[in-house]
């Protein structure tokens, strides 16, 4: 059988083993002995064995092709040493204005379970990032976008700046994948799993479906996320390391 047009646009595996191991610097991925490069000609080097592992775990699992899109730790990689390096300023404001808008500060008006569910859940996760970080965003029923106090985005911001390039790329990504940086933050300092976080993300969709039932389509998207999700906690895990 021919190959798929789209696998032929893909590079093929090159190497016979991917693996991890100490360079100058920190822990490159190894493939075959050598260091692959990011985009922007960087070696592939990360700052513990652990997540150097994670990200040579990807390599390792690429069979005849490399798929890219299966590989969500290595493109995290990627962006830290390329992106993250030169632009953290930029990426710190990226996270503070998700924080702006933060999803678990927009309650829903009705149904009064939802609601009770949303105070609990979310209300639980802005009183843990008031006590522990000193992050005070305030909720707000409906979706009415309302602003959050200058003073709260830029105590965000400036923890965003303390953060080394991978943590940050990490919590930026985070910030995106949720809809929220308090969840993003949360999931760094493991309070939640990759895929509580992401259940507190959803937590509207999945009332709606437990009431209405599941969307075949919607849960299939649910589970790709929840794999980002997993991959997310294992990196911030592995930092930890």
């Amino acid at each position: 059988m021919a190959d798929k047009p789209d696998l032929l646009q893909r590079p093929r595996r090159f190497y016979k083993a991917a693996m991890a191991g100490p360079v100058e610097g920190g822990f490159a991925v190894l493939l075959d002995g050598r260091t692959p490069k990011s985009p922007a000609k960087s070696p592939l080097v990360l700052p513990t064995l652990v997540l150097a592992q994670l990200v040579a775990g990807e390599w390792d699992a690429q069979v005849e092709v490399i798929d890219s899109t299966a590989m969500p730790a290595t493109r995290l990689a990627f962006t830290a040493i390329d992106r993250i390096r030169e632009t953290r300023a930029e990426v710190a404001a990226e996270v503070a204005a998700y924080a702006g808008s933060d999803l678990l500060c927009y309650w829903a008006e009705h149904p009064t379970p939802l609601v009770e569910r949303q105070t609990r859940d979310w209300g639980a996760m802005l009183d843990w990032a008031k006590a522990e970080l000193d992050l005070h965003l305030k909720p707000a029923a409906g979706v009415i976008h309302t602003p959050q106090s200058p003073a709260a985005l830029a105590s965000v911001e400036a923890l965003a700046l303390t953060m080394d390039d991978f943590t940050l790329a990490g919590v930026a990504y985070g910030a995106g994948l949720f809809g929220s940086t308090v969840l993003a933050l949360a999931l760094r300092a493991g309070k939640v799993t990759g895929r509580k976080a992401l259940d507190l993300s959803r937590l509207e969709e999945m009332f709606q479906a437990e009431t209405w039932g599941q969307d075949a389509e919607a849960a299939a998207r649910a589970e790709a996320l929840a794999v980002e999700a997993q991959v997310l906690e294992r990196w911030f895990a592995a930092l930890r390391r």
